[in-house]
């Protein structure tokens, strides 16, 4: 039973990520899911660890939950929030370059090649963040912010897929070789 909680959490988390369309902005009820939607994240992969039940379906699941958040975050905030049209360029970029590594991914390895580095993680923390950073800093920094870490977690992936001879998932930064 605990070997599906892992994945069980992301499924939550997918249904948690939806759920917030039908939530206000900001709320109470929208900070409350929007909350139990990072705890998830967090746990699933913590439990998968340490009960050893990690496996190649619960990390695309994790990245499809992870998509699934991020695009439901795309659409409640974008159409509130006053961007500038270098903020939405930029997102557009990033947009772009994520494609082009999953497309890579795609033609190397058969697979969504969605990696867990560092950088990625560092880029989901500031995500999860947004809300609570946009009251404190500002849009303009906290897109900034944002837009940042996403282009450099964006660009190390596709880097990663290029340059791997196999698809590992768990790589955790990106390794120049000579």
């Amino acid at each position: 039973m605990i070997r599906h909680l892992p994945n069980a959490l992301t499924v939550m988390r997918i249904i948690g990520s939806l759920s917030l369309l039908f939530a206000e902005p900001l709320s109470g009820m929208f900070l409350t899911i929007y909350t139990l939607c990072g705890a998830t994240d967090v746990l699933d992969g913590y439990i998968a660890r340490k009960t050893n039940s990690a496996s190649e379906a619960g990390a695309s699941l994790d990245s499809v939950a992870d998509v699934f958040f991020i695009g439901v975050l795309l659409l409640v905030f974008l159409p509130l929030l006053q961007l500038s049209a270098w903020i939405i360029c930029w997102i557009a970029g990033i947009a772009v370059i994520r494609t082009a590594s999953l497309l890579t991914g795609w033609v190397r390895y058969r697979a969504l090649a969605f990696i867990h580095t560092y950088a990625n993680k560092a880029t989901g923390l500031l995500l999860f963040c947004f809300p609570f950073l946009y009251t404190l800093l500002g849009l303009a920094v906290t897109a900034s912010l944002l837009c940042f870490a996403a282009s450099l977690s964006a660009l190390e992936e596709l880097a990663i897929n290029c340059r791997s001879q196999e698809l590992n998932r768990d790589t955790r930064y990106f390794q120049w070789k000579r």
